[in-house]
């Protein structure tokens, strides 16, 4: 850990203006803050806790909003809604452009070769005996939250991040962290790699030995409350709910069937248990840990998913997702209990919040509503765009790679050709905003040399990066979807997101001025008594003071 430290410190120090040696917290040291929550709730609505509120318990998202500090107008402004590049811009408190994980994969023109944000086959999975943990945050070209913290202590404070999901662990723990753990989809064992782990722990092996995740899918999922009561919900069996598979859309749900559907625990993802997993497996580190147990603040992420892959297949609006929150509630209240009893809330802050939100299925808001939305075929339309190149310039390779929303041209031909890149990308981007269902296609070199941070291009610009974006990049109209043929995506467009704050020296407020993802990083560390880190993009919130 201690060379892992170093070489972090000389890899930044380049990079960002911030203190190394350890700082005294203006603070008296009996009031210091001893541990930082972070929940990542996973495509997270700011409309589902006033939806559900009469049905929440008093001490899980209730004792959150009449206890703490509601920032009302948050927001996560990216190009790519996912929680892929939501989490790293959550937990650095920088954009894209600077942090570098623009999607789930980018094309790299140098090697001439698809890029994924994670996969990293020096490492290997410590835990299980699959392929899952073969990742590192390498990636990532800024340091997190963690990653600060640990410099400004000395390396003294401990750092960890639970989740469902590899890329949540893994970009909210940063480099430096000292444990960062997801659920393996093959075994269901809670796995980490060795770019954080070097010897697995007891604490954790014995967690796995208890088999929970199995036990969690040898069962139904039922209706937590009486189906009469959910009121807010549609009802159960939605016409236009796809349901799992395609096929099963009411109550109950048998799991264990489910998971032999999958042929894996997958399905944890998306049914209220894998949240009771990631709470259960929160407590036991908390408490093998030693997490605030002394004067140093340490540093705890949890990401819950709120059904992931499935949110498409149920919506917003679904009885399944009321139930989720409902459940999901009684697992914030448990932690919360348990973080008071064991180290005293006074000693505790904790931030509520989404690295992305969800939006309604398209069915839904056009049968519903009679919205103008609709689909779009990126792979018709690309062909399509093939087939104009083809035209314009001759038959030829001039496309090497297509990732969500962005467009990788092949610049080696271009320059073999003597054609312009500005020109090309410019061609290509006219083309794509004839497709009905794109609001704006626009070339790489205007986001090169043009300021858009405050226009309604401000997502791509805060998500352009100069070497993994692409050379052209459209965003959709409002409520239209993309749909694949032989893959499924989750796509959003929603960009409010929740920001709650509770715990030590937080008053109850609800704040309106505008808030961005990226201003948690610095009010973090404001609250801590440390000065917020200079690379940054994001303010600190003086509001809740």
């Amino acid at each position: 850990m201690l060379n892992r430290l170093n070489t972090l410190f000389c890899l930044f120090f380049c990079l960002i203006t911030i203190h190394a040696k350890a700082q005294q917290a203006p603070v008296n040291p009996d009031e210091q803050i001893r541990l930082v929550v972070v929940l990542n709730v996973e495509q997270m609505r700011t409309d589902y806790i006033n939806r559900y509120w009469n049905k929440f318990r008093e001490d899980g998202f209730r004792k959150l909003i009449n206890q703490g500090a509601v920032c009302a107008n948050a927001s996560m402004n990216l190009h790519v809604q996912k929680n892929v590049a939501g989490v790293p811009t959550l937990f650095t408190g920088v954009y894209p452009k600077r942090h570098g994980i623009v999607n789930e994969s980018w094309y790299d023109r140098l090697k001439q070769k698809e890029i994924d944000a994670l996969r990293d086959d020096y490492y290997i999975t410590v835990g299980s005996d699959s392929k899952e943990g073969q990742i590192s945050a390498k990636a990532l070209l800024s340091p997190t939250i963690g990653d600060v913290l640990k410099l400004n202590t000395n390396g003294i404070s401990k750092v960890f991040s639970v989740a469902l999901n590899a890329s949540s662990a893994v970009f909210s723990a940063g480099h430096a962290a000292d444990g960062a753990y997801w659920m393996d989809s093959e075994t269901g064992n809670m796995i980490s790699s060795s770019y954080y782990v070097d010897l697995f722990p007891d604490w954790v092996r014995d967690f796995n030995n208890k088999k929970f995740a199995e036990l969690y899918t040898d069962r139904n999922w039922e209706t937590l409350l009486p189906e009469s009561s959910y009121e807010e919900s549609l009802e159960d069996g939605y016409v236009l709910e796809k349901g799992f598979y395609n096929r099963w859309n009411t109550f109950p749900y048998n799991v264990k069937k489910l998971k032999e559907r999958a042929g894996s625990f997958k399905i944890l993802k998306a049914v209220p248990f894998g949240n009771t997993l990631i709470k259960d497996f929160t407590v036991n580190l908390i408490e093998k840990e030693g997490l605030g147990q002394d004067q140093v603040p340490d540093l705890l992420t949890v990401s819950f998913s709120s059904m992931d892959y499935e949110n498409g297949s149920f919506g917003p609006n679904s009885l399944e997702m009321q139930d989720v929150y409902l459940r999901l509630d009684q697992e914030i209240d448990n932690l919360l209990t348990y973080i008071d009893k064991n180290i005293g809330i006074e000693n505790v802050l904790v931030v509520l919040t989404s690295a992305c939100s969800s939006t309604y299925p398209v069915e839904y808001l056009k049968e519903e509503f009679n919205m103008p939305v609709g689909y779009i075929s990126p792979e018709s339309m690309v062909a399509l765009l093939k087939s104009y190149l083809n035209i314009s310039y001759g038959q030829d390779e001039w496309i090497e790679f297509v990732s969500e929303q962005q467009i990788y041209l092949n610049r080696e031909l271009i320059e073999k050709k003597g054609l312009d890149l500005e020109e090309v990308q410019m061609k290509a981007a006219s083309f794509i905003n004839q497709f009905e269902g794109i609001k704006l296609a626009m070339p790489a070199s205007d986001f090169e040399q043009g300021d858009y941070l405050k226009s309604q291009l401000a997502m791509i610009s805060n998500s352009f990066n100069f070497k993994r974006s692409g050379d052209v990049l459209y965003i959709l109209e409002d409520g239209w979807q993309p749909k694949y043929k032989y893959k499924r995506t989750i796509y959003n467009d929603h960009i409010r997101i929740p920001m709650i704050w509770y715990g030590d020296g937080i008053s109850k407020k609800r704040i309106l001025e505008e808030v961005e993802a990226v201003d948690m990083v610095p009010t973090i560390f404001e609250i801590l008594g440390f000065d917020p880190p200079a690379h940054s993009h994001g303010r600190v919130i003086t509001e809740l003071f």
